[in-house]
């Protein structure tokens, strides 16, 4: 019982880390989407957005990080984990994003096409700007994960938050920052 509560609480750490992660992230898009808007005379105060969503696409970050690719990558520099793994998953929460929002207008009565979000705007180009958004927004989450497995999360932190360096040791496995 006690290893299932200690994989329960790594688990909910870890879900708590992408949900606040994506939820600042989130959040300052729609402050950025208010800002532009209120520019044109436009009042959008659709916070709760960020919110909502950071927590459904947490639970699909999660999901998908458990598919772990990460011998591909090993003895090669971290850019490449890094950069893949942003996209990657910047693709995955864009189509989640559009699934999510296309089954809660059927759910509401819409049609199929009525449905499906205008991401970004709409067409291709729109899809392709927030799928970079969302890329480049990710980096620094998969560049934290990554550098946590290979210096160890706790040297990790202390160098970020203490500033202190301690010996060179990976002795907290592969879980991340």
């Amino acid at each position: 019982m006690r290893r299932i509560g200690q994989r329960l609480y790594e688990e909910l750490k870890r879900i708590a880390t992408i949900f606040v992660y994506l939820w600042i992230v989130f959040g300052v898009l729609v402050l950025h989407e208010s800002l532009v808007l209120s520019r044109h005379g436009i009042n959008y105060d659709f916070y709760g957005f960020a919110f909502i969503n950071s927590w459904i696409l947490a639970k699909v970050m999660l999901i998908a990080e458990s598919l772990d690719v990460r011998p591909r990558w090993q003895g090669r520099p971290l850019i490449y984990p890094i950069a893949v793994r942003a996209v990657g998953f910047a693709m995955l929460l864009v189509c989640a994003y559009a699934i999510e929002e296309t089954v809660i207008g059927l759910w509401r009565g819409r049609t199929l096409a009525a449905s499906v979000p205008a991401i970004g705007g709409g067409g291709l180009r729109g899809l392709v700007v927030i799928t970079v958004i969302m890329a480049v927004a990710l980096v620094p989450y998969f560049a934290f994960r990554e550098l946590g497995r290979v210096l160890g999360r706790d040297r990790l932190r202390a160098l970020m938050v203490t500033g202190a360096v301690g010996p060179s040791s990976n002795s907290t496995g592969s879980g991340g920052a």
